[in-house]
């Protein structure tokens, strides 16, 4: 691991993302039956409805990390072009505030998102469009919320050149 950021997030609209700061955001017009919406310099979760605050780690690493064990709610993975290699957390309300998580320069990152929700808080609903389905809750993450409804783990990596 190269480096390592924590940070909590008011999501909005059921979104949050990690963006490039160097790029112009909009709501990428993505497939809403999936949890992680990108584009190029930007990546979104979808939260659900009854999230109000969200504990966000964020990971920088100089290869692609080992899963994990322990149990989680939900983990997608992308690969996302980051044309300036500087990083900011966005909200639509919130707009968006620097990070200063470091990577090894601009290109293509893969992005492993790793989500569980509070299971003092829920139950909690499914964003994805054309379902209204109850989420899983495992056990093993409560040291990580720190109050909040939900715990997201982001570990970036580099991806060689294609």
């Amino acid at each position: 691991m190269l480096d390592g950021f924590e940070t909590t997030v008011s999501p909005s609209y059921r979104l949050f993302g990690l963006v490039d700061t160097s790029v112009d955001t909009y709501s990428p017009h993505a497939d809403r039956t999936k949890w992680l919406l990108s584009a190029p310099g930007m990546v979104y979760l979808q939260v659900p409805p009854e999230v109000i605050r969200a504990a966000v780690r964020l990971e920088s690493w100089s290869t692609t990390p080992a899963v994990g064990d322990g149990s989680w709610s939900g983990a997608e993975e992308v690969e996302v072009e980051l044309p300036g290699g500087e990083l900011a957390v966005e909200t639509i309300d919130g707009g968006q505030w620097e990070i200063p998580l470091v990577l090894p320069s601009a290109g293509s990152y893969g992005m492993r998102w790793q989500w569980v929700f509070n299971r003092e808080r829920g139950p909690f609903t499914s964003p994805l469009a054309g379902s209204r389905e109850p989420l899983l809750m495992p056990a093993g993450h409560e040291e990580k919320m720190d109050g909040t409804d939900q715990y997201c783990l982001i570990q970036i990596w580099r991806t060689a050149a294609r």
